[in-house]
């Protein structure tokens, strides 16, 4: 199986890496896992992994600096139906647009738009940063299932997505009331966690994504 985690200068590339080659590892799953700029490696690819660290158009504009990166990506996951895991940035990217720092054009792969997070209690800080609990919601996503009683995962945001269609919603976190954790449809999916983070919980998540069949 040919992993592909895509390089357009974000960060965190290399510990996602790592971390599903443990998870890959830890499953048994057989996986050769890469970190690519090249377009001809996502063509190629089972399955494609997005990091994402930062503001949501300095993503969108490094993707657009690969020269066919974002077409890549399009033929790959949905004409082809190759599996996608986005994370943080990554899953934002799905969406319709982005509204930080102006609006920007996301995939619209899963409509919706991400926005600035505002707790409705005033004590809790943006960016959220830190461990929370995490809502998996019914029924459960192959991707995250036997992550155990009260999961805890890591996340660092200051915004999130709102989807347009709730049911695309596959978990959530309570940070001055519910936001979305996990994005997911047919052969997509997202966390807005960070899994390459999370210890076990994590690599259980990216174990799982490895051996989802959508």
């Amino acid at each position: 199986m040919n992993v592909v985690v895509v390089d357009y200068g974000s960060g965190n590339l290399r510990s996602a890496a790592k971390a599903l080659e443990c998870a890959a590892a830890m499953t048994g799953t057989p996986a050769r896992v890469v970190v690519s700029a090249e377009t001809a490696a996502v063509a190629a690819a089972d399955r494609i992994v997005l990091p994402g660290v930062g503001a949501f158009g300095d993503c969108r504009q490094g993707l657009e600096a690969v020269p066919g990166m974002i077409a890549a990506l399009s033929e790959a996951v949905v004409h082809r139906g190759r599996p996608f895991l986005g994370i943080c940035v990554g899953m934002q990217l799905m969406a319709t647009c982005g509204r930080e720092h102006g609006v920007h054009p996301g995939f619209d792969w899963i409509a919706g738009e991400v926005v600035p997070l505002s707790p409705d209690d005033p004590a809790l800080k943006v960016p959220h940063m830190g461990w929370n609990e995490l809502n998996v919601h019914e029924p459960v996503h192959p991707v995250l299932a036997d992550l155990g009683p009260r999961p805890h995962v890591y996340f660092v945001h200051g915004y999130h997505f709102i989807a347009r269609d709730a049911s695309d919603v596959r978990a959530s976190v309570d940070y001055g009331g519910p936001v979305a954790a996990a994005i997911g449809r047919d052969n997509l999916f997202g966390t807005q966690f960070h899994p390459e983070k999370s210890q076990a919980v994590g690599l259980t998540v990216l174990g799982n994504f490895l051996r989802w069949c959508p």
